[in-house]
């Protein structure tokens, strides 16, 4: 089969939007999460989160398709603004002067992108209207009314997860294989996994590939606190996000997007690109379990390891030329809840066996916050960044330690290992809620 390499990649996070400034933040354990300021958050028991700041639109794209596309939600802005740095790292050109040539109907897309933020205080306002109080009725036609006053087309249809998705495909004329999935927090991680399968079987060159999302508004914040799966840590955000640390209380709601363009080695190399690192193995697996409740033992979480490493012709029991366990690093899904750690905890245990706490092994979600179906994209891109620059980014927060926690999640302070031979192999994790599980594995590319 075909080999597949990553060219370029974009993210657009709560720490920043470049690659490499994000990329420092991310070494120093700074952390974007503060107070909510997108709406009045305080009476939620959960009032911070980690939010994109100083975003906008133009600033990434030109004047033209901003404007092509200023209706599109944050989600979409956010994946237009990531896809254009992993465009232009890449070495391609949207048709002007000099760009190679590029099949357009080679070239496909595959997100994993939520639905846009709702235009809430207006769906709200119109559902009061039609409702009668007094006499405990709805009544339509005063709904239908005020609907036609308030809300328009192009707000409302911006709600649908497919949107993202269709900024990018018109934006960079994407007419090959064109899919969206919202597998919950596992979703990026599967859109690039499968676009990267398209690839590898010959029906694409090019894939933009990864996620967008933003669920920082009333309802999205509130469905999470109903479920108690997010930190109530009120009185000091920056130190919310706590995983794999005993004390910890839940994950902090975080927003934005990761793309990378996936090429295929040989048109990557005939147009003079440089891959970045070789998109190796994918594992896929189902908990077959309970809607939020991940499987206890691990199991679904170490299936798709075990493949994503068989696919990559790595064995978790090996050690390298340096005496190291094969894989070099591995980006947890690391949520902070107190069931994600210890069950992600168990199924690193059982792929690596005795090698498991020789295996770096951390979550950036300790500063980012949760991303949720664009988590997995930019939790990628850092594993591109580590064995590219030979850096480990730390688990911040994590000062108590957890019996059942146990492994070396590289805990607060960033680790250089290049003295050691570097990272040439590493393990990108995403677990969503409904049991889907979903690992990638990239390689420092060797021709």
């Amino acid at each position: 089969m075909r080999r597949v390499v990553i060219t370029g990649t974009g993210w657009i996070t709560p720490l920043g939007h470049t690659l490499e400034s994000v990329w420092s933040r991310l070494l120093k354990g700074d952390c974007g999460i503060g107070p909510v300021t997108r709406y009045d958050a305080s009476t939620f028991v959960t009032n911070f989160a980690s939010e994109v700041k100083g975003f906008r639109l133009g600033d990434f794209v030109d004047a033209a398709t901003a404007k092509d596309h200023a209706n599109a939600t944050a989600s979409g802005q956010f994946a237009l603004a990531a896809a254009a740095g992993a465009w232009k790292q890449a070495g391609f050109d949207r048709g002007g002067p000099g760009a190679p040539t590029l099949d357009r109907s080679r070239l496909g897309v595959y997100l994993g992108s939520g639905e846009g933020a709702l235009d809430f205080d207006n769906f709200a306002a119109t559902n009061l209207a039609g409702w009668k109080g007094d006499t405990r009725t709805f009544d339509g036609k005063a709904w239908a009314a005020e609907a036609a006053k308030r809300m328009t087309a192009l707000l409302e249809i911006e709600q649908e997860p497919c949107m993202a998705l269709t900024h990018l495909a018109k934006a960079f004329r994407c007419e090959g294989p064109s899919f969206n999935c919202m597998t919950a927090c596992a979703a990026s991680t599967q859109a690039i996994g499968e676009a990267s399968e398209i690839i590898r079987y010959g029906d694409a060159d090019v894939m933009l590939a990864g996620g967008a999302h933003s669920m920082i508004h009333p309802l999205g914040m509130t469905g999470f606190i109903r479920l108690t799966a997010m930190s109530d840590e009120r009185e000091n955000p920056t130190k919310a996000s706590r995983p794999f640390d005993l004390t910890r209380g839940g994950f902090v709601m975080g927003e934005g997007a990761g793309i990378l363009v996936l090429e295929e080695l040989e048109h990557a190399l005939k147009r003079g690109a440089k891959p970045l690192a070789e998109l190796a193995g994918y594992g896929s697996s189902a908990d077959a379990f309970r809607i939020t409740d991940i499987q206890p033992d691990g199991k679904g979480a170490a299936i798709c390891m075990r493949a994503a490493c068989k696919q990559a012709g790595i064995d978790p029991h090996e050690r390298d030329k340096h005496g190291r366990p094969s894989v070099h690093y591995i980006s947890a899904h690391g949520t902070g809840t107190q069931e994600n750690d210890r069950i992600e905890t168990k199924a690193v245990k059982a792929v690596f066996g005795d090698l498991a706490p020789k295996v770096p092994f951390s979550s950036v979600k300790s500063m980012l916050g949760h991303l949720i179906q664009a988590a997995g994209a930019v939790e990628l891109i850092t594993c591109v960044q580590a064995i590219q620059t030979g850096w480990l980014p730390p688990t911040i927060n994590l000062h108590t330690p957890d019996p059942e926690c146990d492994l070396d999640y590289v805990p607060n302070v960033a680790r250089d290992v290049r003295e050691l031979g570097g990272v040439d192999v590493c393990l990108s994790n995403s677990f969503g809620f409904g049991g889907q599980n979903d690992t990638v594995c990239v390689k420092r590319f060797v021709k």
